[in-house]
Formats: structure tokens, sequence, C-alpha cells
């Protein structure tokens, strides 16, 4: 594994895609037959999407995921110049497909990935371990493939977490897991997006996207819990950070939205960035947004390189953050 000039990122992305994607010239029209002005395919997820953007960087990486290295996905992988550490499974990378209509509304069709096996696990696991002490940081990523307990991803922040630093960004059951284990195996960053952050707490998630401090008060009970630093994106309404020493939300510069696929993983590569060049809390929010927007700004999955990326035109602001009660968690 080579280290960049700003260090190392791992990346494990145990339910790889194909991302495929067709851009319409007109509104998406159920039951109606639609012209494709363009499509594209890239080998994707979460985890690879960061990888991508190492290499533009001058950040050494490394994607760890499971693939037969004969599958198309390890080609184009591997055309695209993608370190990678592979551990050998049955069935092909699944396909992802993404709509993007001309204002940007996007819809994904994500099929549920190859059924992984325990020995496949343990090999993923094991090839983390080894990587570890290497590492600046592992970022768990993306959705667990079937078979996959929905615990794992705590149970490897608690093996990990010792000897390097971990990031985490994921949904649904394996996110209330990582959060269930955050007074033993709390990340060092978590990155939840607005509906995200709302199903840990009582809440609602198109309101919690449009109200920073909300957001804001949500991360905080993370914060309280162990975690490091909450990076909390909000689509257009930017983000916001909760460490323990404060919390920042951060506006974007306007932009004529593209594709919001990637936009996620962009944010979450920018923010570590920030961190290995010993950048500010404020500073890392701010190259974490303009990563995130720029990404929103290109089509299908495009991963920005540094520079499409603008720091200097976003808007970062502390927040005041209120007393309240801590909320719930379901």
């Amino acid at each position: 594994m080579t280290v960049g000039h700003h260090g190392c990122i791992v990346t494990l992305t145990p339910n790889p895609s194909i991302d495929r994607t067709l851009v319409l010239g007109q509104p998406l029209r159920r039951g109606a037959v639609h012209r494709i002005e363009a499509s594209g395919s890239q080998a994707g997820g979460k985890g690879v999407n960061i990888s991508r953007a190492c290499l533009s960087a001058d950040v050494g990486t490394l994607a760890v995921l499971p693939a037969d290295p004969e599958d198309p996905f390890v080609h184009e992988l591997t055309a695209s110049g993608i370190p990678s550490r592979l551990t050998p499974c049955d069935g092909p990378v699944r396909v992802n497909l993404t709509i993007t209509e001309p204002d940007g509304t996007t819809t994904k069709l994500n099929s549920p990935g190859s059924l992984a096996s325990g020995e496949v696990l343990a090999s993923l696991a094991d090839t983390l371990h080894a990587l570890a002490d290497e590492a600046d940081w592992i970022v768990l990523a993306g959705s667990l493939p079937p078979g996959a307990p929905q615990a794992w991803y705590a149970e490897l922040v608690g093996d990990l977490r010792a000897r390097t630093r971990v990031a985490v960004d994921t949904s649904d059951a394996p996110l209330l897991a990582v959060v269930e284990h955050l007074d033993t195996a709390p990340p060092h960053v978590m990155k939840p997006n607005g509906h995200e952050l709302a199903t840990l707490t009582v809440g609602d998630g198109d309101q919690l996207e449009a109200d920073p401090v909300a957001a804001a008060e949500a991360a905080r009970t993370l914060v309280e819990r162990g975690v490091g630093a909450v990076l909390a994106t909000l689509g257009g309404h930017g983000a916001v950070l909760v460490t323990g020493d404060g919390a920042w939300h951060a506006r974007p510069a306007p932009i004529e939205v593209v594709s919001t696929v990637g936009a996620g993983d962009s944010s979450l590569f920018g923010y570590l960035l920030g961190d290995l060049r010993g950048l500010a809390p404020t500073e890392r929010l701010a190259l974490a947004v303009a990563y995130g927007t720029a990404a929103a700004g290109l089509p299908g999955t495009t991963i920005p390189e540094p520079a499409h990326v603008r720091p200097d035109l976003v808007d970062v602001r502390e927040i005041a953050m209120h007393h309240t009660a801590r909320k719930s968690y379901r």
C-alpha cells in the first residue's frame, strides 16, 4: 500500500456496485416511454468513491472489497488506477441504476448484492486488521451485503479503533447497530445525512435537513456518547459539524444541481482530507461542503478533482447550541 503526500485512507466497500446512470431530457413519468440523452457506467460504492477521490488529491488509498478478480467491476477499477485488495466471492458485483432528471432530481434503484459468507466477511476483516497500522483512516462505507450481521460495522469499529481512526458512513439497520454500540465502540467520525440522522432520534428528516440547529442538536447526542465528530450532510442546506469543542454550519454557494449521486461520499472525503492536512474544524467543514457541492454539479457518479473544489465560497458559521433535553434513541 502506497502512502500519498497527504497520508493514506483505506476504504471498505462490502457491497460494491457497478453504477449505471441514465440522464433524461424530461421529467420522469411512471408508465411512460423516455428517451435517454446520456448514460454512463463505472465501478462504484461509497468506499470506492472515496478511494477514487484520493487519487486526484495525492492521498494514498487502498479499496478493500469482495469481488472476483475477473469481474467487469474489477477491470474498470483497475483501469481507473484505483489500487484494491480483493476477497474472492461467489456471484457478480451488483448493478445500481440512477435516473437523473433535468432539474437534478435523482432516482436510485439499488440491487441487494450477492450473498456474503462468513468466510468472505472474515477475510475482509483480516485484511483491514493487516492494514490498520499503516492507515491514517479506515472508512467503513455503504450498505452491508446479504448474509452480513447488521452489527458487523459496529464489531469492526470495536476491533480497529485502538489502532487507527475509523469513519463510518452507512444507513438503516447497520447505522442503528453502530449507535447501539457507541458506549463501547464509538467511531472517530460518523457521516449521516439529515434523513439518516432523523432515524436515530425522534424527528422528521426533511425538517432536520432544513434546520441546521436541530441537526446539530441531534448530532450532539452522538458526540455525547463518544463519537469524535459528526459530519451531517443536509443536501442543499449544506452540512453541520459537531465535535466535543463546538458546532458549525456550512452553507454552500448556489449551483445548478446535475446529480447528487456521490455528493455525500465526496463530502466525507473532503472532511478527511482536511484532517490529513491538519486544518481546523471550520476549514475541514468548508472543504467537505465544497467537495459535496462540486460533486452535485457533475454528471452521474463523477467524483470531483481538486480543481473543481472551492472552499473559499463556503460560508461557515458557529452554531450556539441550546441546552435542550437529550433526544431519545429509537
